[in-house]
């Protein structure tokens, strides 16, 4: 995905850029917009139209969709003759500004494998071509797609486990990789069945991990299905591990999921739930874990602007490996004997 147009790039092997586009005339529209633009460190926004029309500041411990950590004027390299950068041009801009500054504003403790990545909100082509170069900084959660995802709470004392609620289905996405949150009655390649929170204190390696995710997740599988008979289902359960760089900054939690048997290297979709309708309630979050996502129109098109202007599969050898988000397959899964016990 590109960066400045809502899409995932790499940093550090870790976070994702996603640049965020607005502005436009003096309208009503722009000077909400603009009230985003005056936002502090610390400060969080939201928004819900894609053209950021309705972006405004709200308290963090509401849902919102970027957390600022940094302000940049890019003037200096960019003069007012310079012409208005392209997808390449503003993700390099993005590192070259924001990564540090995401980075510092979590004391060092950002995880590389964690569900908050660095954005910027930056701005349209028509400032732009005005002289404005301010950005701002800011982590943000996104989906494979880049689309953003709601955050609740500041990221500086979240848990930056990239996982999902119970419940929640995950997408078969091109190139047998793993998707967006999408219902279960629509074909998907997992559904999330449990979390699972390690104990503080040292690395547990992943053969440890493995070994703990494999028991806990047979249980869990028993307990959301009702016992249901994986393999005759063609099924089996799997699951997340944390990597060493996770776990040292904090990141404990790992999701337990269910997927279809794979052809070969080849992830399968499947339909529905597995989920046992008289069982009791789930467990989920408070507040949530990412459960959802909004499609956006172009969630790796055009760049958002405001509407005033003309972010392998499983196998079957017994070790999955750290997957670094919960909707990434793991590189292994569990053997038939483990599916049901």
């Amino acid at each position: 995905m590109v960066g400045a147009f809502v899409g995932a790039f790499g940093l550090l092997m870790l976070s994702a850029f996603t640049s965020v586009l607005a502005g436009g005339p003096l309208t009503t529209k722009r000077e909400q917009v603009n009230a985003a633009y005056q936002a502090a460190v610390g400060e969080c926004l939201n928004w819900e139209k894609t053209d950021l029309s309705d972006a405004q500041k709200v308290d963090c411990t509401a849902a919102h969709k970027f957390e600022v950590t940094g302000t940049a004027d890019i003037t200096g390299a960019y003069p007012k003759e310079a012409p208005f950068p392209n997808a390449e041009a503003w993700e390099k801009i993005a590192q070259e500004n924001c990564a540090q500054a995401s980075t510092t504003y979590m004391a060092g403790k950002l995880d590389p494998k964690g569900k908050y990545g660095v954005s910027t909100l930056n701005p349209d082509e028509t400032r732009w071509s005005s002289g404005y170069r301010q950005l701002r900084c800011g982590l943000q959660v996104t989906a494979p797609s880049g689309a953003a995802l709601p955050s609740f709470g500041s990221a500086k004392t979240a848990d930056q486990s990239n996982v999902y609620d119970p419940g929640v289905c995950v997408a078969l996405a091109e190139n047998n990789t793993v998707g967006d949150p999408i219902e279960c009655a629509k074909p998907h390649a997992f559904e999330i069945i449990g979390v699972v929170q390690h104990p503080e204190g040292p690395f547990v390696a992943l053969e440890a991990q493995d070994t703990l995710m494999s028991e806990r997740c047979a249980v869990m599988a028993a307990e959301y299905t009702g016992g249901a008979d994986l393999k005759g289902k063609n099924l089996l359960f799997t699951w997340d591990t944390r990597a060493e760089e996770s776990w040292a900054v904090g990141s404990r939690k790992a999701n337990c999921k269910i997927g279809a048997v794979p052809q070969g290297e080849k992830l399968v979709a499947w339909e529905g739930s597995v989920r046992n309708p008289n069982g009791a309630p789930l467990t989920t979050a408070n507040p949530p874990q990412t459960t959802s996502v909004r499609p956006q129109d172009e969630p790796t098109g055009a760049p958002l602007h405001s509407s005033e202007s003309n972010q392998p599969p499983s196998g079957e050898s017994g070790k999955p490996e750290d997957s670094g988000k919960p909707d990434k397959p793991s590189s292994t899964a569990p053997s038939s004997s483990a599916e049901n016990r």
